[in-house]
């Protein structure tokens, strides 16, 4: 069976859910490509701070997802708040293995890890002209968990004051049995041009 969510994480649901269906509009496409059950990496492009939400509630109360976050965020007493809500800690800036190895434990004991490869959200006012070059975080756990590395879109949540609409597309995994047995530098790479792609291509879609 899929790891139960807690149930902050099901009373936060719950009361997203109405917002995000009726007053952002949101719609989903490809959800059946996320498993059921089982571990995975779902990797998507940021947009806002909105995104975990956007990209969780379709998949509710199915899948519990669960998301890196900042350690500055960790403190007395939201700390416990987040880690309910899914979150575990990661140093950014840095790399941090303690963080990867407990994003590969999460994904073998069956849980749903969600990345946002750019790194940063996307847009902060303005477009930025030069954007930085995807990390390779999300294939390096899919590829040392084993898991699927699924691929997803967002689209609308930075334009919130605007009501929407959100609309989120999760692609099919992304081929990766050709990719287990080389370097592990190079086929982390590989994985990674290829989801950006896709995920570039479910950008597209309309």
């Amino acid at each position: 069976m899929a790891p139960r969510p807690s149930l902050f994480y099901l009373a936060a649901g719950g009361l997203s859910l109405p917002f995000t269906k009726l007053l952002f509009r949101q719609k989903s496409s490809g959800v059946e490509n996320v498993p059921a059950e089982g571990g995975c990496v779902l990797a998507s492009n940021h947009l806002s701070n909105f995104d975990p939400w956007a990209i969780g509630i379709p998949l509710y109360p199915r899948r519990f997802l669960r998301f890196m976050g900042k350690s500055e965020l960790f403190w007395w007493p939201l700390g416990p708040i987040i880690e309910s809500g899914g979150a575990f800690k990661v140093h950014r800036g840095q790399a941090d293995l303690e963080a990867m190895e407990t994003a590969e434990q999460l994904c073998r004991e069956g849980h749903v890890v969600v990345m946002f490869p750019e790194g940063t959200r996307r847009r902060k006012g303005l477009v930025k002209r030069h954007q930085p070059r995807a990390h390779t975080g999300a294939a390096r756990i899919a590829l040392g968990a084993g898991v699927p590395l699924i691929p997803a879109a967002i689209k609308g949540t930075d334009n919130l004051l605007g009501l929407g609409p959100i609309r989120v597309a999760y692609g099919a995994p992304v081929p990766l049995d050709d990719l287990r047995s080389a370097d592990p530098r190079d086929s982390a790479q590989e994985a990674t041009d290829r989801l950006m792609a896709e995920i570039a291509r479910l950008e597209a879609t309309p």
